[in-house]
């Protein structure tokens, strides 16, 4: 739960109007008030013939006109308290109870005090409520509203508990730095598919991890595409930077510039130097090697993370931060989504308050590891999938070291997304994992003769009972466990599915199922559903480029397919390789 306060205002009416309205774009639904300063006797302007917006308004207003002293410059007071949108629904009883909770918070109207500040409380959304006071109180005396903000968060916390919600902390200074309002409805209107800053973030993000040093920090934001003006000192030293996006502009034309410390704290141009403060050497490997050479130095450095003490940690866990990053943009395409959201839900996991130290081993092997995939991308080939099962391994082996290093230095926020980034992670190796199965898979030669009566199953669309069959057959041990579980409804569809495209559902669920022990996993369905995921694309991928359905000569054993049969059809769009269509020559002119 977030509390946010908006700056003052001077219209109680134009932000009466604006909230009981459809929004800038119909996105207010069911206006309607849940509290008041007194209820139940303030009539609700969308319920009740007998008041109206103006008239709210006015009762509202009428004790800043009666103030005693000089009347404040900017008298209303606008607060907006949102959920999280994993959180449940709050109802109208539970948000009232938000909304005063708040105002006792904040000062504006403490329990008990009947002459306190005039508030209303408005709802016209699930996730959040508007609450709208008048900084008068009944007596003619102005209200005390010091720490108003700190306090209020803090009576968010204590109802994070009681409602169950998504428990944030505050007051660490390392959360990430969210869009505003204007650039989210900036970026609706251009019809991009997320804010500048989020772009910018990322992109500087990824510079900033694989750079060597400041020039080649600054090259890779340009190769990016970004627009970079750099703050030089009189003495010709650089102390800071910004950077926008091409098209960006404000009302007056002038480009967007976001200095790097508004983007995020660990952006800054000095918190970006320390990253190259303690040069690392890199080895030469073969692109072959490049995933085993990165799993050893993983597996190394999770053993050694945080043993230096707090300050060493600090350091460490910033390194693994963008070793996830860098994974993320050179990982195999069939898990590169997945990746990209563990390294987003890591990043603030990567910032610890307080000071680092830079020179710990695990460091170290991170920053190695980061340079390695780096600086072996463009050879890697990027679409072996298997070969960087072993990688994605050690990886989680990593973020589950750093989970417990915060739960054990009581950084609860970090330790949260750590588990969010470790829960992705999982979720690609088994992808991974199904990948490896559909290139080992040999099919058993069909049966000629029926099944026994008791093992015999006809062809079954999602949702028939014959599927559980499947998961007996396949999976004894786990049968059971995967017939309860609630994602063995997603497990049946993907079974079905196999089955449609022509392979036997028992035979593919018993090669996912051996490539990886399940014991330990949480959820057996819900693993053996992503390995089908992986299954899936795979034979999907092989199929695509083979031209036929997939046999055990074109995906058994090596994962090499042959080459398309030529047949009297016409030929398919022809796939360009990336970046190709950047060395066509000019158009002719006519």
């Amino acid at each position: 739960m977030m509390p946010k306060k908006a700056r003052d205002g001077t219209d109680t009416k134009g932000l009466l109007d604006y909230l009981y309205g459809p929004g800038k774009r119909d996105e207010h639904t069911n206006p309607h008030m849940v509290a008041s300063w007194d209820d139940p006797f303030v009539e609700d302007p969308a319920r009740s013939p007998d008041m109206t917006i103006s008239d709210l308004a006015l009762i509202m207003d009428a004790p800043v006109y009666a103030l005693l002293g000089k009347r404040p410059a900017k008298h209303v007071y606008h607060v907006a308290v949102r959920n999280a949108p994993e959180d449940r629904l709050l109802t109208d009883a539970e948000w009232a109870r938000v909304a005063r909770e708040m105002m006792h918070a904040s000062g504006i109207a403490k329990h008990g005090d009947d002459q306190a500040c005039r508030w209303v409380a408005i709802r016209h959304a699930d996730d959040h409520i508007h609450i709208v006071a008048t900084q008068a109180r009944q007596d003619g005396r102005q209200p005390r509203l010091r720490q108003d903000i700190p306090n209020m968060h803090m009576a968010a916390r204590n109802f994070e508990v009681e409602f169950g919600l998504r428990r944030l902390k505050h007051g660490d200074k390392t959360a990430r730095k969210w869009p505003k309002t204007g650039e989210q409805e900036k970026a609706v209107r251009r019809g991009l598919s997320e804010p500048v800053r989020e772009t910018l973030q990322r992109t500087v993000r990824q510079a900033a991890a694989a750079a060597t040093g400041e020039d080649d920090f600054f090259a890779r934001l340009t190769a990016a595409g970004l627009r970079v003006n750099k703050r030089v000192a009189p003495d010709g030293n650089i102390t800071g930077y910004s950077v926008a996006m091409p098209g960006d502009r404000d009302g007056g034309q002038r480009a967007v510039f976001f200095p790097g410390a508004r983007l995020a704290s660990d952006l800054s141009l000095p918190r970006v130097r320390e990253r190259w403060t303690t040069p690392v050497s890199v080895p030469t490997v073969a692109p072959a090697e490049m995933w085993q050479e990165a799993e050893r130095r993983v597996r190394a450095a999770a053993d050694q993370l945080g043993a230096g003490g707090l300050h060493q940690g600090a350091g460490d866990v910033a390194a693994l931060g963008d070793l996830i990053v860098i994974a993320a943009v050179i990982s195999p395409r069939m898990v590169r989504d997945r990746l990209r959201d563990a390294a987003y839900e890591f990043e603030r996991a990567s910032r610890v308050p307080g000071d680092r130290i830079l020179e710990g081993q695990a460091r170290t092997l991170y920053r190695e590891s980061t340079q390695l995939l780096s600086q072996s991308a463009a050879a890697a080939g990027r679409s072996d999938t298997v070969a960087a099962l072993g990688f994605l391994l050690a990886l989680v082996t990593a973020i589950e070291a750093s989970r417990k290093w915060h739960q054990a230095q009581e950084h609860r926020a970090q330790a949260e997304a750590s588990g969010r980034a470790g829960r992705l992670l999982r979720e690609a190796v088994e992808v991974t994992a199904g990948a490896r199965a559909a290139r080992e898979y040999r099919p058993r030669p069909k049966r000629t003769a029926p099944r026994t009566p008791g093992a015999r199953r006809t062809a079954a669309i999602s949702g028939e009972r014959p599927m559980a069959g499947v998961v007996q057959e396949a999976v004894p041990r786990h049968a059971g466990a995967v017939l309860a579980d609630p994602a063995w409804p997603a497990l049946r569809t993907r079974l079905a599915a196999v089955e449609k495209a022509g392979e036997d559902p028992a035979d593919v669920l018993a090669a996912v199922a051996a490539q990886r022990e399940l014991g330990s996993a949480d959820s057996v369905a819900e693993v053996l559903t992503w390995r089908l995921d992986g299954w899936s694309r795979q034979r999907g991928a092989t199929t695509t480029s083979t031209g036929k359905s997939p046999s055990p000569t074109s995906t058994g054993g090596t994962g090499r397919t042959s080459g398309p049969r030529k047949t009297g059809a016409a030929p398919g769009p022809t796939r360009r390789p990336p970046g190709d269509e950047q060395r066509k020559g000019p158009r002719r002119a006519r």
